[in-house]
């Protein structure tokens, strides 16, 4: 979400991938995506290259290595070495969970780095309400905020994941062999006793050791 707001605030091509998306099993094949990668961020600039979970890429290098992770590994700095030294505008993000596990080498040329932690109490409040605001409710400012109080330490994934808990609690209590005759528009709204009950079966998934 950051990196999508960053490429529309600097109204810049915004190349979303993952390790997947740049990994092959054929020999050569992901150096070459690599390169095309990059190849066409300069083309579109200026662009932003954003690469999720990159610590799945760019661990660092050890004895028992495979050979192909560590030529992707080599390609990648190489480009990167070249956004720094060319005339395009290419901008390369990248999102880990997992800080320490990346290469020195990669961590030496991405100098900038940001801290995004859990959501504050207001943060919290504010994602709740738009997961849940396309689902038929009958929650207040008041149930929101006591929500918020209790999914303290929740991540953004992890309200997610409570408010669609949440929502599906009243199709819970619709009898099987009525769903498929039913009409939506039967069901009760969620409540915040919905909320309450999805918290007691879904705790945070950051702890407290991980954030410190």
């Amino acid at each position: 979400m950051v990196a999508k707001a960053v490429a529309t605030a600097c109204k810049s091509t915004f190349f979303n991938v993952s390790a997947s998306t740049l990994m092959s099993k054929w020999v050569g094949d992901s150096e070459r995506l690599m390169k095309h990668l990059f190849g066409m961020a300069a083309i579109y600039s200026p662009s932003i290259i954003f690469i999720d979970e990159i610590d799945s890429m760019l661990t660092a290098r050890s004895e028992g290595e495979n050979e192909a992770a560590r030529r992707v590994k080599t390609e990648f700095l190489i480009q990167l070495d070249g956004v720094g030294s060319s005339s395009g505008r290419v901008l390369v993000m990248g999102a880990t969970n997992r800080p320490f596990d990346l290469d020195e080498a990669a961590l030496r040329r991405m100098t900038k780095r940001i801290y995004i932690g859990l959501p504050e109490n207001d943060a919290r409040d504010a994602l709740i309400k738009k997961q849940i605001a396309s689902v038929a409710n009958s929650l207040n400012a008041s149930d929101f905020q006591t929500i918020a109080r209790k999914t303290e330490g929740y991540s953004s994934a992890d309200l997610a994941a409570v408010s669609k808990d949440a929502a599906m609690q009243p199709l819970r209590e619709v009898p099987p062999g009525d769903i498929l005759s039913m009409d939506k528009n039967s069901l009760r709204p969620v409540t915040k006793n919905d909320f309450l009950a999805a918290l007691r079966g879904m705790a945070p998934s950051v702890s407290q050791a991980t954030v410190q």
